[in-house]
């Protein structure tokens, strides 16, 4: 069967909740704590939510260029591909499939049973259900693999119904996390906002314990982007909108704007709910919250003893919908990239519904594999690193193909070019560069991972001109 069997049945609010729905998981009730103690005051906390939202804004104005020049299944691989080459479409592709989407579906399905746990004590990740020896299994992890099989079953039973959960569940988390910003402001502490904005531009390490030390320049940079790790993974899976460009009504319209609605929905929200933090615990406590979980230190201050349970039904509803998105809009960049014979053949083909079933079958054993080897969160810090690389590289190719194809039809342009995606370059590369200076160890294992996939590439190349001939 061939791309044109999809089905455009995904209006302008549906393509921006799958936006923002995949953007929204966990990390924002987590990561700021990690932040925290990397810049130490309330300024740099809000400058690096700051720095990580115009990097997302400004790549997603400067992908919806790319989605209405190539509005079809497949998104940045073909992005990729069509700019520069095959091979590099390949290299994110695999990167993509190895680890990128299906280590973030894991993390996301795991937060979702971490949160159980508040409700169901049994769910407990420190908990063992079973014991094989070498590996032992946790109820948390057992509910993430459930959670992630049966997000899969739905959406192999054709778009509407995935379109359903995410457009529900993601208006509901939007909802709520306005509603736990509001409360959240009622319950403002002067005393605490005055001394967490006292001295908001020291950019300082800092622990729970309260004590603090001052960074060098140099050093202070660093600091900066180890803490961005943390709010680059809670912004990362915005472009997932364009994997399902045969699946949106008016794409070259849609997509664009969906992008920008989206990504500017959520880095709102990020602001505000970090400004909520500050306003209500001190410093050293969102620093010191117990294992990161911000949110519910947050919300035992707002809401009482209650607090806690708000929040994990808070998240538990806002990793849900985020995995719906990416499990959904995942398997479309298989799909198109087994039409070009670089992935399984199956992959390629639509089931009775008119979705990549086999496809999404696939990403979810790997998902699954990930979730039960506990290693997806350190895979994620290290492929942070890779990610902006292939972000830089994809609006690099807006210049690259304005002037392979300076005739094609472009009914939305860059928005801000050549400024802002030169300005987004030089960021995400100065982000890189000074990873592999301050935090190497996020870097070289996703570099390997990435440059796995050029063997890979030459075999399945070889195969396809074999069977040609």
């Amino acid at each position: 069967m061939s791309e044109s069997n999809f089905k455009p049945t995904l209006r302008l609010l549906d393509a921006t909740m799958i936006v923002a729905g995949s953007m929204i998981g966990s990390g924002i009730f987590i990561v700021s704590a990690d932040i925290t103690r990397n810049v130490g005051s309330s300024g740099w906390l809000i400058a690096v939510w700051l720095i990580t939202g115009f990097m997302t804004i400004t790549a997603a104005l400067s992908y919806g260029e790319l989605s209405a020049l190539f509005p079809k299944a497949g998104g940045q691989y073909v992005y990729l591909k069509e700019a520069y080459n095959p091979l590099v479409g390949f290299l994110y592709g695999w990167s993509f499939f190895s680890v990128i989407q299906t280590a973030t579906i894991a993390a996301v399905a795991v937060a979702f049973a971490k949160f159980t746990a508040y409700i169901f004590p049994v769910i407990s990740e420190d908990h063992i259900a079973l014991d094989l020896g070498l590996l032992t299994i946790s109820p948390a992890q057992l509910l993430s693999i459930a959670v992630i099989v049966l997000l899969t079953y739905i959406n192999t039973r054709g778009i509407k119904s995935g379109k359903l959960i995410q457009t529900t569940f993601t208006l509901t988390k939007l909802l709520s996390l306005f509603g736990l910003i509001l409360f959240g402001l009622l319950a403002f502490k002067p005393e605490i906002w005055q001394q967490n904005w006292s001295n908001a531009w020291s950019l300082q390490s800092r622990i729970s314990s309260g004590s603090t030390s001052s960074y060098t320049i140099f050093a202070a940079l660093g600091a900066v982007a180890a803490s961005m790790v943390g709010s680059i993974f809670s912004s990362d899976s915005w472009n997932n909108v364009t994997f399902i460009a045969g699946e949106i009504k008016n794409p070259q319209r849609n997509i664009g704007l969906s992008l920008f609605l989206g990504t500017l929905i959520v880095t709102i929200i990020y602001m505000l709910t970090n400004i909520t933090y500050t306003a209500v615990l001190p410093l050293n406590e969102i620093a010191g919250a117990e294992k990161d979980r911000v949110a519910v230190t947050a919300s035992q201050v707002i809401f009482g003893p209650a607090g806690t349970l708000i929040i994990a039904i808070m998240i538990m509803i806002s990793t849900f919908g985020c995995n719906n998105g990416i499990i959904l809009a995942g398997a479309r960049v298989y799909f198109t990239m087994a039409k070009d014979g670089l992935f399984f053949r199956k992959a390629g083909e639509l089931n009775n519904n008119n979705v990549p079933g086999y496809a999404l079958w696939l990403q979810c054993i790997f998902a699954c594999a990930w979730s039960l080897s506990g290693k997806y969160g350190q895979l994620l810090d290290m492929i942070s690193f890779v990610v902006v690389g292939f972000y830089m590289l994809t609006i690099a190719g807006i210049f690259i193909l304005r002037r392979k194809k300076p005739d094609a039809p472009r009914p939305y342009k860059a928005f801000g070019y050549p400024v802002l995606p030169v300005i987004y370059i030089i960021m995400g590369l100065s982000f890189c560069i000074l990873l592999i200076i301050f935090k190497p160890g996020y870097t070289w294992p996703g570099m390997i991972i990435t440059l796995l996939g050029i063997p890979i590439y030459y075999v399945l190349t070889s195969k396809r001109v074999v069977e040609l001939q």
